[in-house]
């Protein structure tokens, strides 16, 4: 038979990898990184995937995962054990605070939450026990952006490590590696596929020997991600770039438009001047600013029932960063899980309204959204 030399890494879909004998087997144990044995430990796709977000996010190591949330749970078992405490951002996605307070709680692993105004002042949150910050670069949904470079001073002060959810920002806006993050990790689910038709995630870390440690949980866990997901995650990762750039594009149209709308009572988007944190996104992210947007109808069911449906090109649907625009609605879906104290404390009201802004035709966009609000009261 001819060689064959393929463009694109083909898919191993395959549990197992055989061996000629049993020094062929000593060969893996020797040289893991040269060979395969079992797709739970290691598979030429999902290890594709690792590599090609660890050069994005210019890391010393990456290993992939079953999802988002998978991604997470490794990233703090590999700075976190039973008896340590852990500090969480008080603004976070829902999945995340309640993989903290209801599952790790159950490990042994204590959880605290900070507050916004309070990130870079640690002193009152950090005991003798406390291993490990978690934060996003933007957060979920209303688009608080941390300054990761103080934030890592701040870390780095009080001896703790920090772990930045890059997912909303991408590594081509942030690179928190760069900013002094000591492990990043992704949703892959959302933008680094990009297409809606992944579950997967991915750890990037600072130094080697910490990834290291995030493969030993991913395997003794079963939290790896299947060869055929990784090939999907893998060649939708191959636009990133351009996506990224017409995410951006539209989502600062869209929400131009909608601070401007009398329907309308505010936006939180970083790429508005009127952002609190406009300078520092523009300054952080290379002057882009990301394709997710919140805004805020009123509190009322109806107006947000009529809004929802009155949208012919949008739909609702509870994820995000798809080609396709889509909206979410944080108090029902993604932030459901908090109690009503947290959801009013953090200003996740019924009119909160989470735009994913996909790559559509700007005028498309726009047309929709100004037709869905004509029709609500």
């Amino acid at each position: 038979m001819a060689q064959i030399h393929p463009k694109t890494t083909p898919i191993y879909q395959t549990s197992v990898f055989t061996f000629e004998d049993l020094n062929d087997l000593e060969l893996y144990f020797e040289q893991p990184d040269q060979k395969y044995m079992y797709t739970r430990y290691g598979n030429p796709n999902s290890d594709e995937l690792a590599e090609e977000v660890n050069k994005l996010e210019e890391g010393a190591g990456a290993v992939a995962t079953s999802s988002g949330m998978s991604a997470i749970l490794t990233a703090v078992l590999t700075y976190c054990q039973s008896g340590d405490h852990l500090l969480c951002a008080e603004e976070i996605y829902g999945g995340s605070a309640a993989l903290l307070s209801q599952e790790l709680t159950r490990m042994g692993i204590a959880v605290s939450y900070v507050p916004s105004e309070e990130l870079y002042t640690l002193d009152g949150h950090v005991k003798e026990n406390t291993k490990l910050l978690l934060a996003e670069t933007m957060s979920n949904p209303l688009l608080q952006v941390v300054d990761l470079q103080r934030l890592s001073t701040e870390t780095k002060r009080t001896g703790i490590k920090l772990l930045i959810d890059n997912t909303f920002a991408t590594p081509v806006i942030t690179k928190p590696l760069h900013l002094g993050a000591d492990m990043v990790i992704h949703s892959v689910t959302k933008y680094l596929s990009g297409h809606s038709d992944v579950t997967a995630g991915t750890v990037v870390a600072a130094k080697a020997e910490d990834i290291e440690r995030s493969k030993q949980i991913m395997r003794v866990y079963g939290l790896n991600l299947s060869p055929f997901e990784s090939w999907l995650a893998a060649r939708g990762l191959k636009t990133l770039q351009v996506r990224m750039k017409q995410h951006c594009f539209n989502a600062l149209a869209v929400a131009e438009f909608l601070s401007r709308h009398p329907k309308v009572k505010q936006v939180w988007y970083p790429g508005l001047p009127q952002h609190p944190q406009h300078k520092l996104s523009k300054a952080q992210g290379c002057g882009m600013f990301g394709g997710m947007l919140s805004f805020r109808l009123e509190d009322d069911l109806e107006t947000v029932n009529t809004f929802m449906k009155a949208l012919q090109h949008i739909p609702f649907a509870p994820s995000l960063a798809g080609v396709s625009s889509s909206i979410s609605h944080p108090l029902r879906t993604s932030h459901r899980s908090l109690n009503p104290e947290q959801q009013q404390k953090l200003g996740i009201t019924l009119g909160v309204i989470r735009l994913s802004v996909g790559i559509e035709e700007t005028v498309e966009l726009l047309a929709d959204l100004a037709q869905a609000l004509e029709k609500t009261k």
